[in-house]
């Protein structure tokens, strides 16, 4: 048990306040204190559960007549509020407080002199679903898109938790994910071939304001493959085509990317390691003319340059010059972006060989049977331009060829590790792990599913610090007819290595599209 307890002498300031006319003409009275116990530091409660705390003030009796009572509880969300739960002393609350982290006050109040005792709590309010594995599926032959979640709350498993929320229904499943640059009360992205909606915080609520195109700046409706967070920005590219949004104050609008008059790939190319870079760049991959494209803003301003914000890679490497880290990578694993290949893949990580803050974004392309491996680091932009000397731009960090590997032209899905030099792709239900640090690079099949299709195979990204170690466990989604069953694999102790791991499975699940974990919301 722990209590902290304050006393706020509120009669204090009488006193000295009366010094200077002091007649010695006082009325004393003994102050009884109370010693507030019997209640957890640490409280944890789900929302509409009943929350029942009975505190111990002590030897001395407190009655109601001479003493008030207060409980308070003080969010500590991004928007901070004081709600008041009861002027009781023993509390029984119907907890109607939104999902997220507390202090919990309790107040002892003598009536006639307004001094007060206060002992104070940590209080986490969570539904059932407000951490877990969400897991988008798409279900029957118009593939509609269905959300089921394996709570950690609870250690259940849901099916269709958006069912009954109001939500139209949406085809054609692509993502769902968290963003930071979204609103803070509805912070998850779906993305669908039917358009795209946030949606809410508490049980996944939905309005019609949510609908991502209340987010544009033009009339567009587009239907987002990708939406990217980046520095102080978002980006998404919808049909071929990429929008920007600034965020640096607010959620800001998307727009059109000037100048990309081109097909970009459905994924962006970002430093998810570091939100710490005044003038970032992007990565795109324009399939009309089969090149490697940056994009950066920033660099439009007067005092890094005036340059033109899109560039192909190559012009923007001798724009900027490569990185020098004076470590491992210093932008030599190859000569020039490549042009005139096939787009197979890109995936940002945060596997940063040198810790200069800068991971690697790994893009996969195909030229006929021949498959390459392209690792690009994207660094601070200001420095390059406006400092001199040593830059920190764009580091060309690693290159492989892959087309020895096995069945690598029948593979469906591809996942890139933060904790190592590693690749991992599947074909059907089996699995391939490729160390991109051998030259040659070496394929061993990690495990088979047998009767399987595996169709989401990634390593979560993880905010918060107590889940980092868990960015390097594999998330497999599996499907066999309608059912699918989802895989978790431990990767920071066996390092990578998946062929003796005994995964962690939840089964019963949708026909899996996209596996996203949920992390408690503070």
């Amino acid at each position: 048990m722990h209590t902290a307890k304050r006393t706020v002498a509120a009669l204090a300031a009488l006193l000295l306040a009366s010094c200077a006319g002091d007649l010695g003409n006082y009325d004393y009275h003994a102050l009884t204190e109370p010693v507030i116990t019997g209640i957890d530091s640490e409280i944890s409660v789900l929302t509409h559960a009943r929350l029942e705390l009975r505190p111990d003030l002590g030897e001395h009796e407190f009655p109601e007549d001479k003493y008030a009572f207060e409980w308070r509880a003080v969010s500590q969300n991004d928007n901070p509020a004081m709600t008041l739960l009861a002027e009781t002393c023993d509390l029984e609350y119907d907890v109607e407080l939104l999902p997220g982290s507390y202090l919990l006050l309790f107040r002892v109040i003598e009536r006639a002199s307004g001094v007060f005792w206060q002992a104070e709590y940590n209080l986490q309010v969570s539904e059932s679903t407000s951490e877990g594995w969400m897991i988008l599926c798409a279900e029957g032959a118009e593939n509609r898109a269905r959300l089921d979640m394996v709570s950690k709350v609870t250690g259940e498993t849901y099916l269709d938790v958006l069912s009954g929320n109001g939500m139209p229904e949406m085809r054609n499943p692509y993502r769902i994910q968290w963003s930071r640059f979204a609103d803070s009360e509805s912070p998850y992205y779906l993305l669908t071939g039917d358009g795209a909606t946030r949606l809410g915080r508490s049980g996944f609520e939905w309005k019609e304001e949510y609908r991502l195109q209340y987010e544009m700046g033009n009339s567009d409706i587009p239907a987002p493959e990708a939406i990217n967070d980046v520095t102080a920005a978002k980006m998404m590219v919808a049909d071929g085509k990429v929008y920007y949004a600034e965020c640096l104050v607010g959620i800001g609008l998307f727009g059109p990317v000037s100048g990309a008059a081109f097909h970009a790939a459905p994924v962006i190319g970002t430093n998810i390691s570091t939100q710490n870079i005044v003038v970032p760049a992007v990565m795109l991959y324009d399939l009309d003319n089969k090149r490697f494209v940056g994009y950066a803003p920033n660099l439009r301003s007067d005092d890094v340059g005036g340059y033109e914000a899109l560039h192909e890679m190559n012009d923007l490497v001798t724009l900027l010059g490569e990185m020098d880290n004076g470590g491992t990578v210093i932008g030599s694993a190859f000569e020039r972006f490549p042009q005139g290949k096939e787009f197979v893949w890109m995936e940002n990580t945060k596997y940063d060989p040198n810790n200069t803050g800068t991971g690697i974004t790994y893009t996969l392309l195909r030229d006929g049977g021949e498959y390459s491996l392209y690792g690009t680091q994207l660094g601070e932009m200001w420095s390059a331009v406006s400092l001199g000397g040593p830059a920190f731009a764009l580091g060309r960090a690693a290159w492989a060829d892959l087309s020895a590997c096995p069945e690598i032209a029948q593979a469906s899905q591809f996942a890139f590790s933060s904790l190592r030099s590693m690749m991992y792709y599947a074909v059907g239900g089996t699995l391939y792990a490729v160390d991109l640090s051998q030259s040659p690079v070496q394929a061993t099949r990690q495990f088979s599913l047998p009767g399987e299709e595996i169709t989401c195979l990634k390593f979560n990204i993880y905010r918060q610090n107590e889940n980092l170690d868990r960015t390097y466990d594999l998330v497999v989604g599996s499907v066999k007819g309608e059912e699918g069953t989802l895989r978790i694999y431990e990767g920071f102790d066996s390092d990578g290595d998946f062929r003796n791991v005994t995964p962690e499975t939840h089964t019963g699940l949708g026909r899996i599209v996209d596996i996203t974990y949920r992390e408690m919301l503070k």
